[in-house]
């Protein structure tokens, strides 16, 4: 019996290792092009103004700081819409939501911009002109 103790405890172990390897999230191929593309698009979107924190950021920085907080975050994020509301949306040291400030200059909530962008490029509106969703 003792002899078989050993093994069982390596399978166990070798077992709860995969496990926890599995466990740890991160985005399929689709889902990270689109999450790359999402960023992307804002990178584009210089005739808007990102706020965070009541800070005015251009589109390059905004897409600086999103890939920045989906590099740290990765591990937790499945889906584009994870993404979103997870690096996207709100800032994780105040809580306050991103805010985006449109060419007219009224402003819309980035959670609700980017995932109406997201909606686009689900649908395969993906060559569109960003921000027409």
């Amino acid at each position: 019996m003792a002899s078989f103790q050993l093994p069982r405890r390596a399978l166990l172990a070798l077992v709860l290792g995969l496990a926890a390897a599995l466990a740890q999230a991160t985005p399929s191929v689709s889902e990270q092009k689109l999450i790359d593309t999402l960023i992307l698009r804002v990178s584009k979107m210089t005739t808007m103004t990102f706020m965070r924190n009541g800070d005015e950021h251009n589109a390059a920085d905004a897409a600086k700081h999103m890939q920045a907080k989906f590099d740290h975050f990765k591990d937790e994020i499945t889906t584009a819409e994870d993404f979103i509301d997870r690096c996207a949306s709100r800032s994780e040291m105040t809580g306050k939501p991103y805010k985006i400030k449109m060419p007219n200059g009224s402003m819309r909530d980035a959670n609700e911009f980017l995932n109406a962008e997201l909606r686009t490029l689900r649908q395969g509106g993906g060559s569109g002109k960003p921000g027409a969703g």
